[in-house]
């Protein structure tokens, strides 16, 4: 097994955005591709750069670039121009691909790991889910 491990907590820089590079040893394969984590990437953060997604996932922009025209195409994502930035919107009712997940929308894959920081924590960013009160007349 090849697990994530934490290296260095260092501040991130020019070079390295998200401050991926020095925290983690990253694994030789994973379970999620590029697609989703792009598609990941942008639900935490509509407004994301793609030189910053790029290194924060460790692939060239011009590869994200690739992979949001695709989403876009796919009528996964939309995007507008917001002065010298993209805005990007998710039609998280889209459904999966591949014929055995096809019933599904991503936004299952958006719920499960979008309100997650990298490391696997909780995301600062994120607002926090309040747990169920107690039920009505209990």
């Amino acid at each position: 097994m090849n697990p994530v491990h934490p290296v260095n907590h260092h501040r991130p820089d020019a070079s390295d955005p998200l401050g991926l590079s020095h925290r983690f040893e990253l694994p030789r394969w994973t379970f999620l591709t590029h697609h989703a984590r792009v598609l990941l990437e942008i639900a935490r953060n509509p407004e994301v750069r793609l030189r910053d997604l790029a290194a924060g996932i460790g692939v060239t922009e011009r590869t994200v670039q690739n992979i949001v025209n695709d989403l876009h195409a796919a009528g996964y994502l939309s995007r507008e121009r917001v002065g010298r930035h993209n805005h990007y919107t998710l039609n998280a009712d889209q459904h999966f691909r591949y014929p055995t997940e096809a019933g599904l929308p991503v936004r299952r894959l958006i719920d499960m790991f979008a309100d997650r920081d990298i490391d696997g924590s909780p995301s600062a960013a994120s607002p926090q889910r309040e747990s169920p009160g107690p039920p009505p007349g209990g």
